[in-house]
């Protein structure tokens, strides 16, 4: 009883249903999940177990429907396995830590269209981290389009990623030390890099 002899327990109406509370909490969680601003998805074992609005647009187009990927793996998202298999190495190392990761990647729609996304998740097992946990997915390509690149320098830039010189790559590719550099110098230019430590880290999470 409270000071001025009301029931201090009650937090409802009197003649409120058992439950009601905790179901409208349940609906209102329901409800933040699948309207949220921002593409959210529970993974099992990189496994779509559940994703709201915002990621069946993001990954579907402005039809896309979130049972459409309701047990889908994520690999089919992916611009390819290696860059699926790179990336999941790298998130299941930091999650071992401290059950979060973060990254900006190249993602890919289900009509096979390529885009930048920025990928965070928290794990919610964190003995086995991919077991279950709850992701979120944000589109970048209107502040970050992707950029084409011609298949020369796109070898140039796997080589650069790898730490090689000009010299190198030259003597890798069978191209002059000068040749390189104008390749390298249009890479800059591509990626709006000023130094050529900027331009591996926007290269890093490119398929090339």
């Amino acid at each position: 009883m409270t000071a001025d002899g009301k029931n201090g327990t009650h937090a409802m109406p009197l003649g409120t249903p058992p439950g009601t509370g905790h179901s409208r909490a349940m609906d209102i969680s329901a409800l933040a999940f699948q309207n949220a601003p921002i593409g959210l998805a529970v993974l099992e074992n990189r496994v779509i177990r559940q994703c709201n609005l915002q990621f069946a647009r993001t990954f579907g187009g402005p039809t896309g429907d979130v049972s459409d990927f309701t047990d889908v793996p994520l690999a089919r998202y992916y611009p390819s396995i290696a860059d699926y298999a790179r990336i999941g190495e790298r998130a299941l190392a930091a999650m071992r830590d401290t059950g979060r990761y973060a990254d900006e990647r190249v993602m890919k729609r289900a009509d096979g269209t390529l885009f930048w996304c920025r990928a965070r998740g928290q794990s919610v097992t964190p003995d086995d981290p991919f077991r279950r946990g709850v992701w979120s997915f944000t589109d970048l390509s209107e502040e970050r389009p992707l950029v084409a690149l011609t298949t020369r320098e796109r070898e140039v830039a796997i080589l650069t990623c790898r730490g090689m010189t000009s010299k190198e790559i030259g003597l890798e590719l069978g191209l002059s030390y000068r040749t390189i550099e104008v390749y390298r110098a249009r890479l800059l230019e591509k990626f709006n890099a000023r130094k050529l430590a900027e331009l591996v880290a926007k290269l890093s999470g490119m398929p090339l």
